[in-house]
């Protein structure tokens, strides 16, 4: 199977000319600091922390971060870059680790601080230049922080500083190279935004030339030019990724699209006639629909572990888009809703992070012997650009903003081992948590929001009779990058209406918690 590449040539089209490459040092933001300068119309792509001066080169970018870190620049074995790339005139930001790299290379020192600081800090700014224009004299961030800068070489000016950091931010005195101790990546910096916009825009030189408009009509464009007269096979699953990929390639091909949904018996409460409406009727797809109920519950019959569920799920999704897929008369290429983040974590980027974070299951997840060539039209973009595209595209908000559904569908929201009667459960209390979520006006509020069905029973009293039925938990969480998340304060009232509801509408049930674990240490599906 062939794949199609990002655009990591620079001038391959005017979206790309202008970018900025964030050099990775094992950051957990390193995608929010990517994801928040594509916030100013800037292209802002991840890269191994070892990439050459060379490459760079090769790459133009407009500008360079480099990331924060868990190391210690003066481990023997710390992450280091070229030291090349500070010669390149190109100008370069460090964030945290990424400050610390550069004030070691300049002959400063770093130390492990006696007061560490983690969380909120106040910093005075003295020079309301550059970097720091348009901010006030005093401002909160984000610290995060074990080393901080001990001294500075006589390279660098300090240009803010905090009760226990005196060096919280530095430029080098000739060169349009910055360091800041704090991350202005996060929504806990205030007025981080504007820092990046500062070095973006007014230190880079950068237009704005990123913009999700443009992107749908060179996409659709590279689309008509690869595909030519050969017709697309479009895996739909409700999602938005894979519904916003089906809409674009609609867009660029018209008839030439062929759908295909594989009921799995696993999906949310009449969430096939939905997909089924949807591109039947508003984009008069193509659409195969391909009814593996059964044989999807037989493969999981006596099976209660969630990786075999996993892995069970996944072989029989393969064998049934095959044999549906063969039905297609000349089909050559296979979409999927491959994400940018999908990318980077599988260690599928170019110049990207090697370590392999997850093996996704978008990234070559269906296998090479369908003999399809790869059409990946959203590789470049994070989920929030995601939804702006498929808003662009016309897509109802419905669709565009619905949460986050896994792979496996509901198997891994029954724990233990998965049947019609307990999926039915499940299904029913899924449905009204969603409802009363929306009816109260919190589903855009919040970001993932779900029933789970216990492998456990518990004693109640409904009319006057013992009961012995199954629990259900609710779980709803709020997040950015659903990297971490943190579980969502609903209202009193709210849960409420949803245990009420719960408990009196679906047979079988008699008890319904709520799940106040945050991401990590728990993750945010159960299995």
């Amino acid at each position: 199977m062939q794949e199609t590449s990002s655009v990591n040539s620079p001038g391959a089209s005017d979206i790309y000319s202008e970018r900025v490459l964030v050099l990775d040092f094992g950051s957990q933001y390193a995608q929010l600091i990517a994801r928040r300068v594509r916030e100013q119309h800037v292209y802002c792509e991840i890269v191994r922390h070892d990439i050459t001066a060379e490459r760079v080169a090769e790459l133009a970018p407009k500008g360079i971060i480099l990331s924060g870190g868990p190391s210690s620049v003066y481990e023997p074995d710390a992450p280091k870059c070229d030291p090349g790339i500070f010669d390149l005139d190109i100008p370069v930001l460090g964030i945290c680790y990424g400050m610390q790299l550069m004030c070691d290379r300049f002959g400063g020192s770093v130390r492990n601080a006696s007061a560490r600081e983690y969380g909120h800090a106040h910093i005075k700014i003295t020079d309301p230049t550059d970097l720091l224009a348009g901010l006030p004299d005093e401002t909160d961030v984000w610290m995060s922080h074990g080393d901080q800068v001990e001294q500075i070489s006589g390279l660098f000016r300090p240009l803010a500083s905090t009760r226990t950091c005196p060096v919280a931010a530095m430029r080098h005195v000739d060169r349009k190279q910055f360091g800041i101790q704090f991350h202005p990546e996060v929504t806990h910096t205030p007025l981080g935004s504007q820092i990046l916009r500062n070095f973006v825009i007014s230190i880079c030189g950068c237009e704005g030339t990123w913009k999700l408009g443009d992107f749908a009509r060179e996409t659709i464009a590279r689309i008509r030019e690869e595909v030519g007269t050969s017709r697309v096979i479009c895996g739909l699953s409700g999602g938005v990724d894979s519904s916003v990929v089906a809409a674009l390639l609609y867009r660029a091909i018209g008839d030439q699209l062929s759908c295909i949904l594989v009921d799995n018996g696993l999906l949310r409460k009449d969430e096939e006639a939905a997909v089924i409406a949807e591109f039947s009727s508003h984009f008069k797809t193509d659409l195969h629909v391909v009814n593996a109920r059964e044989r999807f519950l037989k493969k999981l019959e006596g099976i209660s572990d969630p990786q075999e569920k996993r892995k069970r799920i996944g072989y029989e999704f393969i064998e049934c888009f095959k044999e549906e897929a063969a039905k297609i008369e000349d089909a050559k290429f296979l979409a999927q809703g491959t994400l940018y983040p999908d990318v980077i974590e599988s260690g599928a980027a170019v110049d990207g992070p090697a370590a392999v974070i997850k093996l996704h299951h978008n990234v070559g997840g269906l296998p090479a012997e369908l003999g399809f060539d790869l059409v990946e039209p959203l590789r470049d973009l994070f989920k929030d650009e995601v939804r702006k595209l498929g808003i662009e595209l016309g897509l109802p908000e419905d669709i565009v903003w619905r949460h986050p559904f896994p792979g496996p569908g509901l198997a891994v929201r029954c724990l233990g081992e998965v049947t019609e009667e307990k999926l039915a459960v499940l299904r029913e209390a899924d449905a009204i948590v969603v409802n009363e979520i929306k009816s109260a006006g919190l589903y855009r509020q919040t970001s993932q929001t779900f029933a789970v069905l216990l492998p456990v029973q518990s004693v109640g009293v409904m009319g006057d009779a013992r009961t012995y039925d199954n629990a259900v938990c609710v779980r709803c969480v709020d997040t950015d990058d659903f990297m971490t998340a943190t579980w969502s304060d609903l209202p009193y009232e709210v849960l409420a209406r949803i245990s009420t509801r719960i408990i009196n509408e679906v047979k079988g049930v008699n008890r319904v918690c709520y799940d106040i674990s945050t991401k990590p240490p728990a993750t945010i599906e159960w299995e």
